[in-house]
C-alpha cells in the first residue's frame, strides 16, 4: 500500500488534515507538539470508476464506489511537527526524520494565511510569509541526509570508485533511497566522473538535495485558505515556487463536512464542490451558519476543501501511479465469486501486465500466460504495458 507522509510545523493544521482524511480522531490543540507520536491511518485516493463506462453495477471488496467515483486505500502518515534544527535532534527532529523513511511521497501542510512564525507558535494573519516554511522543510531534511553520508564519509570514500552507485545505494537504502534515483541523480548534479573522495561538502549537498527531490518528492498544501489574506500568499507562492504544486486547502472544512456526512446530516462527497443538508430539523442555527461560511469561503471560492485534491494530485500527478482492474471473466466483469469490478490496484506507471500478475498473487505470476485488455477484447502480451483505468484479465495456466 502506498505510505503519504503528512509533514510541516506545528500548528498548520497538519493533524487536522491527517483526521479529515481518516476520520481518525487524533489530539489537535493551538501549542507546539500536541502530535508526539506518529498518527497512522488508511484514507483514500479517488478515480472515476469504470462501472459507469461498461454498464455494470459494481460491489467493490477492497475499495469504495461512491456515485461512479471509486476510493482506493492508501496509508498516510502524520508525524511530529517539525522546528528548525530538527535533523540536529532538536525538537522531536529524529524522530521526525526517521518516521519519513517509509513514505513514498510527502505532503507539506502549510499555514497559508500567515499566522504561525518559523517555530509554529501563533502570530497576526499575514505576518509570517509561508514561503519561508518551504525553505525550512527541504533544508531540515537534506541536512538530515547529508549528515548520514557525512558521518561516514571517509570510510565511504575510500571504496572503490566503480561501486560509487552500490555504496551510495546501500547508504541510503533505508531512506526509501533506490540505485535508480542514485545513479541518475549522479548525472543530473554532474558526479558520475567524479571520484568520491575528491567530493566537496557542497558536491555532497548538492547530490543530496536532487536525491532526496526523486526519492521523497513534495506537494504542498497550503491550509486555512477561508482567511482571506491566504489568497495573497498562494499566489504569491506559485509564482516562487514553480518547482511544487501548491494545492489551496481547508482541512477543518473538510474534517466538519465529513463528520456532518457520517452522522447523516449532509450528503458529501469527499473531492466535490458542494454538499447537500439532508436533515434541517437536526441542524441549528450555529451549525448551519458553519455550513454556509463552508460553502461560501471555500466550495464556491476555491472548487473543494483540498484535502482530497492533495492525495490524489500526490499519488497520480506526482508519482505517476495508475488504477487497474482485474476481473477473471472479461465478459461479466467479475471474480470466482461472482463481484463485479470487486478489486483496484495502484501500480507504478510502465507497469507491464506480467508484473501486474504478480502482484496479484506470484502463482499467477509465475503461471502467466497472456493478458486480455477487456475494454478493447484484445489479447496482450506480458511486456505490455498497462494504462490508467485499465480491466485485465490475466491467462494463466492451470
Amino acid at each position: 500500500m502506498y505510505q503519504v507522509g503528512i509533514v510541516g510545523k506545528p500548528n498548520t493544521g497538519k493533524s487536522t488534515f491527517f483526521s479529515a482524511a481518516t476520520l481518525i480522531d487524533v489530539k489537535i490543540a493551538s501549542y507546539p507538539f500536541t502530535t508526539i507520536n506518529s498518527n497512522r491511518g488508511i484514507s483514500y485516493v479517488s478515480i472515476k470508476c469504470v462501472c459507469k463506462e461498461m454498464g455494470v453495477k459494481d460491489n467493490p471488496r477492497n475499495s469504495k464506489c461512491i456515485d461512479g467515483i471509486r476510493f482506493i486505500p492508501i496509508e498516510l502518515i502524520d508525524v511530529a511537527g517539525l522546528v528548525p534544527d530538527a535533523w540536529k535532534g532538536r525538537g522531536l527532529g529524529n524522530r521526525f526524520l526517521d518516521e519519513l523513511r517509509q513514505a513514498n511521497i510527502l505532503i507539506h501542510v502549510i499555514d497559508a494565511s500567515g499566522s504561525t512564525d518559523i517555530e509554529g507558535k501563533r502570530v497576526k494573519p499575514g505576518s509570517h510569509y509561508p514561503g519561508e516554511d518551504i525553505l525550512f522543510l527541504e533544508r531540515e531534511i537534506d541536512m538530515w541526509i547529508f549528515s548520514i553520508l557525512k558521518k561516514e564519509w571517509k570510510a565511504i570514500s575510500r571504496r572503490l570508485d566503480r561501486d560509487k552507485v552500490f555504496i551510495l545505494t546501500q547508504k541510503l537504502s533505508g531512506l526509501g533511497i533506490n540505485e535508480v534515483d542514485v545513479e541518475n541523480t549522479l548525472k543530473d548534479v554532474g558526479l558520475e566522473r567524479k571520484r568520491l573522495s575528491e567530493w566537496s561538502d557542497d558536491n555532497l549537498l548538492s547530490f543530496v538535495k536532487n536525491v532526496r527531490e526523486k526519492s521523497k518528492p513534495i506537494v504542498i498544501a497550503a491550509n486555512k485558505i477561508d482567511i482571506p489574506i491566504a489568497a495573497e500568499y498562494i499566489k504569491r507562492l506559485r509564482k516562487d515556487f514553480k518547482r511544487y504544486t501548491i494545492i489551496p486547502v481547508s482541512a477543518l472544512a473538510e474534517l466538519i463536512l465529513r463528520k456532518a456526512a457520517q452522522r447523516g446530516l449532509i450528503r458529501y462527497i469527499p473531492g466535490t464542490s458542494n454538499f447537500e443538508i439532508l436533515d434541517e430539523n437536526r441542524i441549528d442555527s450555529k451549525q448551519l451558519k458553519i455550513f454556509e461560511y463552508i460553502r461560501e469561503n471555500v466550495l464556491k471560492k476555491w472548487g473543494s476543501t483540498g484535502v482530497q485534491k492533495a492525495l490524489n494530485t500526490a499519488l497520480f500527478d506526482i508519482l505517476g501511479v495508475i488504477a487497474v482492474f482485474p476481473v477473471e471473466d472479461e465478459n461479466k466483469l467479475v471474480d470466482h465469486d461472482g463481484n463485479i469490478l470487486p478489486d483496484v490496484f495502484l501500480v507504478p506507471k510502465g507497469t507491464t501486465v506480467r508484473e501486474f500478475a504478480y502482484k496479484i498473487h506470484t502463482e499467477l505470476g509465475e503461471k502467466f500466460i497472456a493478458g486480455i485488455d477487456v475494454k478493447r477484447k484484445r489479447r496482450i502480451s506480458a511486456d505490455h504495458i498497462l494504462t490508467h483505468r485499465s480491466i485485465v484479465k490475466i491467462v494463466a495456466r492451470k
